[in-house]
C-alpha cells in the first residue's frame, strides 16, 4: 500500500503525496533537460532508468550525490542503465550545473512540481521551524519493463550511488 502524506502550504490547504511502491507501472511524463530537449520515460522503456530527484542544483547534497553518479556512470552504462536527475530548477540552472561539474547526464527541469508530486517527493519540509513545500531525496529505480523495482526514500546522500548500482546488480 502507498505511503500517503498529507502537506500544507500558504498557496493550498491540504494537497495529498503519495510515494509510488515497488511492482506499479511508474506513471509516465515528458520534462525539458538541460539542453532545452524533452524527454518522455516511455522512451526508456527496455533499459533501466534511476530517476532520482533531488531539491537543488549547486548545493552541497546536491552536488555530491550527482558527482557521485557521474563517477558511477560507466558502471551503469555497461548494465543498460541511465540516470535521470530532476529538480525544481529551470533548464538554465541545469545547464550551468552541468557545466559547473562535467555531469554527462540528463537532469530533467520540473519547474511546475508535477511530476515530483505525482512521484510523491514534492513535500512539506522545515528547516529552522520555518515550513515550506519542496522535494525530498528519493530515487526510484525502474526495470525495463517499465515497473518500479525499488525506492529509496529521505535517501542519505553518502555512498548513495555505489548502493543504487548494488540494487541494480541484485536485481538483474
Amino acid at each position: 500500500m502507498a505511503k500517503k502524506r498529507t502537506t500544507q502550504s500558504a498557496a493550498t490547504t491540504s494537497t495529498d503525496s503519495i510515494l509510488l511502491e515497488p511492482g506499479r507501472i511508474a506513471p509516465d511524463f515528458t520534462l525539458p533537460d538541460q539542453h532545452g530537449n524533452r524527454h518522455r520515460l516511455k522512451d526508456y522503456r527496455g533499459k533501466w532508468v534511476v530517476l532520482y530527484f533531488y531539491p537543488k542544483d549547486n548545493t552541497t547534497g546536491c552536488t555530491s550525490q550527482a558527482c557521485q553518479f557521474r563517477d558511477a556512470l560507466l558502471d551503469f552504462r555497461k548494465i543498460d542503465a541511465v540516470i535521470l536527475g530532476v529538480s525544481p530548477d529551470d533548464t538554465g540552472s541545469h545547464q550551468r550545473f552541468a557545466d559547473k561539474h562535467n555531469l554527462p547526464f540528463t537532469l530533467l527541469a520540473d519547474t511546475e512540481q508535477k511530476v515530483c508530486t505525482r512521484y510523491g517527493v514534492w513535500q512539506e519540509k522545515s528547516m529552522y521551524g520555518r515550513k515550506f513545500m519542496g522535494v525530498v531525496r528519493t530515487t526510484y529505480l525502474i526495470a525495463p519493463d517499465g515497473r518500479i523495482a525499488h525506492r529509496w526514500d529521505r535517501v542519505k546522500v553518502p555512498n548513495h550511488a555505489a548502493t543504487v548500482l548494488a540494487k541494480l546488480n541484485e536485481l538483474r
